[in-house]
């Protein structure tokens, strides 16, 4: 067996839910903040349009990168939404789903053995996704009180450590876990500080449309010529447009990296599901399909407010204020549990159901996401406020 997938660890996040769905199944209600994806509709243009196509006969293979009509469109979006020109018969690539565009980005970029700085607390998969294609991670940790935000400071530490073999920085913003956004400046200085360390730049923008600082979402890769020539964008249609289960992620790269990435693609996948790219170019073509989704996004920002107010109020409990995603992460050390154990018994003695921090990173901090309704955070972060004050009163 293959010593290097043998040894990846399976994802927190669907173990929690198949606990979850154990009790669902013996009549228990579970306060559910497991989920990874939004709890709204896929909106019935990108459906329907879904449907025309089966209907129409559009079932058959298409080019490798996609097709042509799906990369201009998104090529388009790239040049309208995020100022980044990307020609879309070179430098597009559309993938069944975010991961798989990530899992070909670090397959182009490294060779066995080269380093990628990941900033900690991270997406749980970016450690997997690297140590696949023969990279090795080496973690940036960042500060809380700073919102868990990437330094140049930290990066050049980090970069150090990895003692001449850092060959890639991961940037994920909005995050997932912590729901960190980077402004332009903090951008333009960690960017300044990758192109001088000779990086490359994977930018996870996944969660692009759900910012609630009131500043507009920027791209790294817009800032400078130079940045647009050494960032791979990653992005895609599953939280933007509640697409999660339809598995269309696209991303834009130089044609150098690009032609790589596609081949993999070609041999690995030979395209992504047809009838699913007819639904995404509804997604990102057509002005009914935006409408639809602003009602989910609002409802996001309201959310978002909300359980940072409640968690906020629960005494031990630390965190920063969510400025994106539809994550929080708060610190729960100060009641004496490591994340694995709090979550388990959290799940038990109260129902809710929250991921532990441990795969992310940090062992003292558990991860609620907000893709629920808000009558699911007023009760069930009602039940983390009385289990969180048994055990401050528990003889420690």
């Amino acid at each position: 067996m293959n010593s290097t997938v043998a040894a990846i660890r399976p994802s927190a996040t669907l173990a929690i839910a198949a606990k979850a769905k154990e009790m669902a199944a013996q009549g228990i209600h579970v306060y559910s903040f497991a989920a990874g994806e939004p709890d709204f509709d896929t909106p019935q243009v990108i459906k329907d349009a879904a449907c025309r196509a089966i209907c129409d006969g559009m079932t058959k293979y298409t080019a490798a990168r996609g097709m042509p009509g799906l990369c201009a469109a998104v090529a388009r979006k790239f040049a309208e939404k995020n100022g980044i020109a990307y020609d879309p018969a070179t430098e597009i690539m559309i993938s069944s789903g975010g991961k798989q565009s990530l899992c070909y980005a670090f397959q182009a970029l490294l060779n066995p053995g080269d380093a990628v700085i990941v900033p900690s607390p991270y997406w749980l998969s970016y450690p997997e996704m690297v140590r696949i294609a023969g990279g090795v991670p080496v973690f940036a940790k960042t500060d809380a009180a700073a919102g868990h935000k990437l330094s140049p400071a930290a990066l050049e530490r980090a970069v150090a450590e990895a003692e001449g073999r850092a060959r890639v920085l991961v940037l994920n913003y909005p995050s997932n876990p912590t729901g960190a956004v980077y402004s332009a400046s903090e951008l333009r200085a960690l960017g300044e500080t990758a192109l001088r360390l000779g990086l490359w730049i994977v930018a996870d923008e996944m969660y692009e449309r759900m910012v609630y600082t009131g500043a507009p979402f920027v791209s790294i890769a817009s800032l400078s010529p130079e940045l647009r020539e050494r960032v791979v964008t990653i992005n895609g249609c599953s939280k933007a447009y509640s697409m999660t289960g339809w598995r269309i992620g696209y991303a834009g790269a130089p044609e150098s990296v690009m032609r790589l990435m596609a081949t993999c693609q070609s041999h690995c996948a030979s395209n992504p599901c047809t009838p699913a790219q007819y639904a995404a170019l509804a997604a990102l073509e057509d002005p009914e399909a935006e409408r639809a989704v602003q009602p989910m996004l609002e409802a996001f920002a309201a959310r978002a407010s909300r359980i940072y107010e409640l968690l906020s109020a629960i005494e031990g409990v630390k965190l920063s204020r969510p400025e994106g995603a539809f994550y929080v992460f708060p610190d729960v050390s100060a009641f004496g549990l490591g994340s694995v154990e709090f979550c388990d018994r959290l799940l038990k003695e109260e129902s809710v159901a929250a991921v532990p921090g441990l795969p992310f990173g940090d062992d003292g901090c558990v991860r609620f996401s907000y893709a629920c309704s808000l009558e699911t955070i007023e009760e069930g972060i009602a039940r983390v406020a009385r289990f969180c004050g048994r055990l401050r009163a528990a003889p420690r």
